[in-house]
């Protein structure tokens, strides 16, 4: 994992990467390390001794199951903030998405401020989490596959501040797998929302929001 800054720092986000609200209020002290395409970043049951902040590229969150099959549980895009756990292991593996840019903090560190304003943003980060995996849970049980594609497409457009115009930093098989459906189904339920006009797909990464209030309406 080559260090792109040995020297400790509170790493700027550009604005242009839309960091989210809450996590642009935490200014972690630490390292900025490169990891590539596919690199493992932390490792299911390992110590977590380490936070990190996306600077650049996109993160993956997995745990593999008894039946050896993959359940991702989030994507963490420039500004997200991730590794927060309560215990001493880590829950889950996480993975570059991309050539990805991290900043690395020691959870040491922000234990010892456990009394001042860092660990109330920390908890507020928590807690968003806690909502959107809540949100997550509720989009597994009660929507159809096309309904859990649209509601996937909008919070995603929402957290990347990317519009109308979409790129999709993980592939087809990662949204399956975040979404509880087969490949083929993703696929299927891209081209049905494609059919009535609400997205256009310009190829594996690009997506158009045609409609993105009516896209909303979906996931309600």
């Amino acid at each position: 994992m080559p260090i792109l800054a040995a020297t400790r720092s509170s790493y700027p986000v550009p604005a242009t990467e839309r960091p989210t609200p809450q996590a642009d209020d935490v200014r972690l002290i630490g390292v900025t390390m490169s990891y590539a395409r596919g690199r493992e970043i932390c490792g299911q049951g390992e110590r977590a001794n380490h936070v990190y902040k996306v600077i650049r590229g996109a993160v993956r969150s997995f745990r593999m199951l008894s039946d050896g099959r993959r359940q991702i549980c989030d994507f963490y895009l420039p500004g997200d903030i991730f590794g927060i756990e309560l215990g001493g292991e880590r829950r889950e593996t996480a993975e570059a998405l991309a050539d990805t840019v991290l900043l690395v903090a020691r959870r040491s560190a922000l234990i010892d401020e456990e009394d001042g304003p860092m660990a109330r943003q920390l908890w507020r980060l928590a807690v968003a989490e806690l909502q959107r995996s809540q949100d997550h849970v509720l989009t597994l049980g009660r929507r159809s596959a096309s309904e859990r594609v649209a509601s996937f497409l909008v919070d995603l457009s929402d957290r990347l501040g990317a519009g109308e115009d979409l790129e999709l930093p993980m592939s087809r098989q990662d949204i399956a797998d975040y979404l509880g459906l087969t490949i083929e189904t993703v696929s299927r339920s891209l081209t049905q929302l494609q059919a009535i006009g609400m997205i256009k797909v310009g190829g594996c990464r690009l997506i158009h929001l045609c409609r993105p209030a009516a896209l909303a309406d979906l996931c309600e």
